[in-house]
């Protein structure tokens, strides 16, 4: 499908906390809507509420989008710098009939709405003051839109297809309130107007809003976008996404080290599929992401299939980079960061395999950049007896006169000493595992030993011996 004009998309996170994964997912189904087809995206900041809008929260949005790589093109926008225009939109509506003052108090709206829930009636605003006489009244009073009382409001859903809804079902919605301050829903439709937005993409949640919007599109004469409302993204226990589901904010995924690209990887599989592929580059996701292909089920929030995708891609990091994003780690862990970056590539390299995230990664390699390493107790008193204590002795004489010092001379010699003492690989390999790293699980033992090297090979070895005397 092409569009003529290209469309335009946008984002429109409200800044009252973080980006979380139901955000940066509409983000990214907006950027690939557009890159797909050639169009443009937009990011505007809706952050008229004050009291909840921080600049915190802000620069978290943005900076989550940028990890991302989810670039736009006009903006950021902020909805709270446009309030003379959302203003005079709602002038526009009164002067034409198509919105009226309404001096109803909150006491007496509440009063009213309890009275209709009593009832069991809809508790919809009762036109108290939508046909008084201009001038009939004065007094503080917000604005509202005057709503079509028959027919109905048709969405053809892109995504979850037609929905209908019965217009004396729709409230006659305040535009402006008491203060004179725009409220979100009619914010939300003149910023789409002017910024001449052609799809509005966005969270099934926002699906109540939108044949009020529509309503507000054909009372300022607007043409109407396309609307297309993605299912939400739920737990495994399906019920709404939460922390307790492991969801967090995207910045919280950094700061454990899963890469941007696993990330992205993962959000666009939260609902779109192409076939059975399951890995994506950035440009697959653009070429093949259509909205015919997003599902009206939900998404379902799996970190262990997340941490699947970080592994994938951590893997395909070349060594350099992979030490190059993780000496941020390292650093923040309070570590030492060696200089000498082609042994830390080389120390690293031996843990790629094994680790999901940068963190892990990092934390696996504990033992090599550190000296002051822990011996776990179980391991030391399983492996590190005075039964091994002989072999040991050998071991560290026979690596002590070694030359080179190499994965492939570590081997002979370990080969040699097992051969003498008539050990199997895990009765030798074991105890100078726990000597070394401080407990059982490690890379190959020839490959650790040679990236420590000699002096710290022997060091630990003769901790270990002490240890056993003792």
């Amino acid at each position: 499908m092409t569009f003529s004009p290209p469309p335009r998309t946008r984002f429109a996170p409200s800044p009252s906390g973080y980006l979380h994964i139901g955000g940066a997912r509409t983000a990214l189904f907006n950027y690939l809507f557009a890159r797909h087809h050639g169009g443009t995206f937009v990011l505007r900041i809706e952050d008229t509420d004050r009291e909840r809008s921080t600049e915190e929260s802000i620069a978290a949005i943005l900076d989550s989008l940028r990890w991302l790589a989810i670039d736009w093109d006009e903006g950021p926008f902020f909805q709270s710098q446009r309030i003379a225009a959302h203003v005079a939109g709602a002038e526009r509506l009164l002067k034409a009939g198509l919105a009226y003052p309404c001096y109803c108090s909150s006491e007496a709206l509440d009063a009213k709405r309890k009275v209709a829930l009593a009832a069991g009636r809809n508790p919809l605003y009762d036109g108290t003051c939508r046909d008084l006489a201009p001038g009939a009244r004065s007094g503080p009073h917000t604005v509202r839109f005057r709503g079509p009382k028959d027919g109905e409001t048709v969405i053809d859903d892109l995504v979850k297809g037609r929905v209908v809804f019965q217009n004396a079902e729709l409230d006659d919605l305040i535009i402006l309130r008491t203060d004179g301050s725009p409220i979100y829903n009619f914010c939300v439709v003149v910023d789409d107007v002017d910024m001449q937005i052609t799809h509005v993409i966005r969270g099934d949640d926002h699906l109540a809003n939108t044949p009020r919007q529509i309503l507000l599109y054909q009372a300022l004469g607007a043409p109407l976008p396309a609307f297309a409302h993605v299912p939400l993204i739920l737990g495994p226990d399906k019920t709404r996404l939460s922390k307790r589901h492991g969801a967090m904010a995207v910045t919280a995924y950094r700061d454990m080290g899963l890469l941007p690209g696993a990330v992205v990887n993962y959000l666009v599989r939260l609902g779109w599929s192409h076939g059975d592929q399951e890995i994506f580059s950035r440009t697959e996701l653009i070429e093949k992401f259509t909205l015919e292909n997003v599902g009206k089920a939900a998404g379902i929030f799996n970190i262990e299939k997340m941490l699947w995708l970080s592994a994938h891609y951590l893997r395909q990091l070349s060594p350099l980079e992979l030490t190059r994003a993780a000496r941020p780690f390292i650093k923040r862990r309070g570590w030492p960061v060696p200089g000498d970056e082609a042994w830390l590539t080389k120390a690293l390299a031996t843990e790629q395999e094994r680790a999901k995230t940068l963190g892990e990664l990092v934390d696996l390699s504990y033992f090599y950049l550190l000296d002051d390493i822990p011996l776990d107790a179980a391991a030391t008193a399983k492996f590190l007896t005075p039964a091994v204590r002989p072999v040991l002795v050998a071991l560290r004489d026979a690596l002590a006169a070694l030359e080179p010092w190499s994965v492939e001379t570590l081997t002979a010699t370990f080969q040699r000493i097992m051969e003498t003492h008539k050990l199997a690989l895990g009765k030798l390999a074991q105890p100078v595992r726990v000597a070394v790293t401080g407990g059982t699980a490690s890379p190959g033992i020839f490959e650790v030993l040679d990236v420590l090297g000699r002096e710290r090979t022997l060091a630990r070895i003769d901790r270990a011996l002490a240890s056993i005397a003792s």
